[in-house]
């Protein structure tokens, strides 16, 4: 009687521990699968927020070299070939004044299509995939000096290599709204631009001698561009620094690591949002 009462228990015991070991299983399972679909939210919403911000800075280069061209058309383009048109139209009796004219219009000419090829090389952002960083930076940086307003210097350090055309992309807009915000905001007389590839990481350093400003409006104003610039590098993998006091200048520092640029670019690497 006692041996099948001893039987009995052990099995229901036996049972037991059954049940709460299916439980566990289901527990764990239900566990593993509920993080395995929030990394892949995690992952959808990487991946839309990377094709939104790509949209968005194509549209901006775009709206930015299109300013450009415009100005550069009207300013420089028009008014050259308006001064042609205006010396082929007076009649110079003298042979070697009508030949010197000719002369100095054929020189304009040459100059208004030297002009316009370059514009037509900066028509899109297709630019920066074909040049690359480097090069579209160095045509930037020709434009900045050429127009006058400030003397911009660039320094190239190291063995250049591709980013991804994404990461690419959004440096470069990074870039262009440093190098705007230094021009509108900061009276900058002088820009020192630096590329550094090294093997670890890949640097842009943006200086200028401007007025400067404190650091700590940055957290005070979420919504400003400098804010928006450390957002913007942070969907690529980058980290944006930036260093300025008042009457100092301002320094931005953009640094990618080479070896994440293909997850960020695919938008799979998930602690971009952490």
């Amino acid at each position: 009687m006692s041996d099948g009462f001893d039987f009995w228990v052990l099995l229901t015991v036996a049972i037991g521990i059954l049940i709460l070991f299916v439980l566990f299983i289901i527990t764990i399972l239900f566990i593993y699968q509920r993080r395995t679909f929030e990394h892949q939210k995690k992952i959808t919403a990487i991946e839309q927020n990377l094709k939104q911000e790509i949209l968005k800075t194509q549209i901006e280069v775009q709206d930015q070299t299109l300013t450009y061209v415009s100005r550069e058309i009207h300013d420089n383009i028009t008014q050259v070939l308006s001064f042609v048109k205006l010396s082929l139209g007076v009649s110079a009796k003298d042979p070697v004044q009508a030949q010197n004219k000719i002369t100095e219009s054929r020189e304009l000419l040459s100059q208004a299509i030297n002009d316009l090829r370059d514009l037509s090389k900066s028509m899109s952002f297709d630019t920066i995939k074909a040049a690359g960083l480097t090069k579209t930076i160095r045509l930037e940086i020709e434009r900045i000096n050429k127009s006058g307003l400030v003397k911009a210097t660039f320094n190239v350090e190291g063995n250049e290599y591709s980013l991804g055309e994404k990461n690419e992309l959004v440096i470069f807009r990074i870039f262009q709204e440093t190098v705007n915000n230094a021009l509108k905001h900061a009276n900058a007389r002088e820009l020192k631009i630096q590329l550094l590839y090294s093997a670890k990481v890949f640097n842009l350093t943006i200086a200028d001698d401007g007025d400067g400003f404190s650091t700590s409006i940055i957290d005070e104003h979420r919504g400003s561009g400098l804010k928006n610039l450390q957002n913007r590098a942070s969907l690529i993998g980058a980290v944006a620094t930036i260093e300025s006091s008042p009457g100092n200048g301002c320094t931005v520092s953009i640094a990618l690591d080479p070896l994440l640029e293909n997850a960020y670019a695919d938008g799979t690497y998930s602690n971009s949002l952490s």
